[in-house]
């Protein structure tokens, strides 16, 4: 059995750390999984414990810039960027010194991903290991991500030494991840520092689209293999198809549904009228949305019975692209119109 770790017992969690074990910690987005960077066996236990690709490379949680510098070189623009934004969602791709983290943690590559979670208990355990930690979702590869220690629970409990008790997270989706290894900043991952954000200090600023070969190692997590699925297929609904999804569940009175919509959508449609039909809040916008998306999917996991889940689409900007990126990755980007 892994141990629910309280803020009381922070020293032993960090014990566990630098034993080469396994502890989850809280950060604002999602539970991350956490080893000791500077220790490849530890980190190759992640790899295991999540059934995570070898070649899928991982992000270090650090304490602050200063952390950053001794494994990576700073340039005046990613220094101004952590300042900026750290502690909070953003991690920055840079290049690395040479030998300065083994190749288990960055996938062979020259480059490594850094953030600075905004969760002070977190950054607390990372000072009393006294090592950065890596920190990929801590949840079953390809699942939806961990937003609260039964979460993690569910998945891992009893493959990794225990969860560092943060409570639910704030965001929800993971931190944006921000190429500044290249010519031109480019924005990897969708999160909740938009691209908008990021331009009074970089001025162009990339969103890349690029599609990660089979024998290529991506530069972040996410790009490369299927990711944030529960057991039910998704079908992502735009706002003018809610109609016609009342008129499917009608048809499929026998058949249990899960919905995930704001409560606007649930009442316009008249879903509210179907027995077969459980309802999962998104709240009222696409920031709501965001934090809510991992948990609905995680819940209707839990109902085996259900096997078709529909769910709201966002307007893609702002915080809406990271919950779209996410909820297309979950859908395997399958819409409703495409239902049999």
């Amino acid at each position: 059995m892994s141990e629910i770790f309280q803020s009381e017992n922070l020293a032993d969690a960090a014990a566990a750390i630098q034993r080469g074990e396994l502890v989850a910690f809280p950060t604002e987005t999602v539970y991350g999984l956490g080893a000791d960077a500077t220790n490849p066996d530890a980190v190759k236990k992640v790899y295991q414990a999540k059934g995570r690709p070898s070649d899928n490379p991982l992000i270090v949680h650090v304490t602050g810039p200063a952390q950053v510098a001794e494994f990576a070189e700073i340039d005046a623009q990613s220094k101004q960027l952590m300042d900026t934004f750290w502690p909070g969602p953003l991690t920055i791709i840079l290049p690395i010194k040479p030998h300065a983290l083994d190749p288990v943690v960055t996938g062979g590559l020259t480059t490594a991903a850094f953030r600075n979670p905004d969760t002070p208990l977190t950054l607390k355990l990372i000072e009393q290991a006294g090592v950065p930690l890596v920190g990929p979702s801590a949840n079953t590869s390809g699942k939806p991500s961990p937003t609260k220690p039964a979460h993690v629970m569910h998945d891992l409990n009893g493959k990794i030494a225990g969860v560092l008790d943060g409570g639910e997270t704030k965001i929800g989706v993971e931190s944006t991840v921000l190429d500044m290894s290249g010519a031109v900043p480019s924005v990897l991952r969708p999160g909740a520092v938009t691209p908008e954000d990021l331009t009074p200090i970089l001025g162009e600023v990339q969103t890349d689209h690029h599609k990660v070969g089979k024998d290529e190692v991506p530069k972040a997590p996410g790009m490369k293999y299927k990711h944030y699925a529960p057991n039910a297929q998704v079908y992502i609904v735009k706002d003018a198809q809610w109609s016609k999804v009342a008129d499917w569940v009608a048809q499929h009175a026998q058949q249990p549904v899960g919905v995930l919509a704001t409560s606007a959508i649930f009442d316009s449609t008249k879903l509210i009228d179907f027995d077969n039909v459980d309802f999962i809040s998104l709240g009222e916008d696409a920031r709501t949305a965001s934090h809510h998306l991992f948990d609905g999917l995680r819940t209707f996991d839990g109902k085996p019975q259900i096997k078709v889940i529909f769910a709201q689409a966002f307007d893609p900007t702002g915080i809406g692209a990271a919950y779209m990126n996410r909820l297309q990755k979950s859908a395997g980007n399958t819409y409703f119109d495409e239902i049999n």
